[in-house]
């Protein structure tokens, strides 16, 4: 019964955030301050799913104007947890079959995310060269998630180059963000689905690497992001086993 009550509210505030967010989003369309607004929007979502979302900034950092912000992928659930860090002025990279999404794909457009054909590799690339010129142009950061698709449970994926081509090319820091695991954690039909924590890291600054070093500067950051979320996953597993 909590799972179809859930699933129900969810289905109605989705299209009622979709639905206001293409008529807000029409008065000044793909204004990249949107991306941010409608994230948050779809973050306080999650106390619906049962979870408590614990959100840690880096102490004494000031995160960049310009930069490529990381993260982990793991599944749906992702736009209730990492959708709530989306920082003002950055826009996400999506695939092309997003626009599609009945309300959702045209709001993914409309509030200023970029869409990239990945079965076409010419226009992908040429879609990340756009993104590269666009970032100090239009004064934004860009969201990646470098694994390139959902880890679904298996831990976290091997990292594609694209995001860190990407910030050498634009001069710009990368900034890993940490969300902990959500695979298999989530059940509807439980009222309580514990604790998932969202940590941004400090920036890495990519100004020392080349072009012909881009993969050590992948191996660098997916380093930096296991061993972080190992440290997450342990902390919520101590934590949640106090608190039963």
């Amino acid at each position: 019964m909590l799972a179809i009550v859930r699933t129900i509210l969810v289905v109605l505030l989705s299209i009622i955030i979709c639905v206001f967010g293409l008529i807000y989003c029409l008065f000044s369309p793909r204004d990249p301050r949107h991306v941010a607004t409608f994230g948050r929007w779809f973050g306080r979502m999650s106390p619906l799913f049962g979870i408590r979302v614990e959100v840690r900034h880096p102490e004494g950092v000031t995160l960049p104007q310009n930069c490529i912000y990381i993260a982990n992928h793991q599944n749906n659930y992702d736009m209730v947890t990492a959708a709530y860090v989306v920082q003002p002025r950055t826009v996400t990279v999506g695939k092309k079959s997003l626009l599609w999404i009945p309300l959702f794909g045209p709001l993914y457009w409309l509030t200023g995310n970029l869409l990239i054909d990945r079965d076409n590799s010419a226009r992908a690339h040429s879609t990340l060269t756009e993104t590269v010129q666009s970032i100090k142009k239009r004064n934004i950061s860009i969201w990646m998630f470098p694994e390139g698709t959902r880890s679904r449970g298996r831990g976290l994926l091997p990292f594609k180059t694209g995001a860190f081509y990407t910030a050498i090319a634009a001069e710009v820091p990368i900034v890993p963000i940490c969300v902990s695991n959500t695979s298999n954690k989530i059940k509807l039909n439980r009222w309580s689905n514990g604790l998932v924590i969202i940590e941004i890291l400090p920036p890495v600054e990519t100004a020392g690497y080349s072009r012909e070093q881009v993969r050590a500067l992948t191996r660098h950051c997916r380093e930096v992001m296991k061993n972080k979320l190992d440290d997450l996953n342990a902390e919520v597993a101590r934590r949640e086993t106090l608190e039963r």
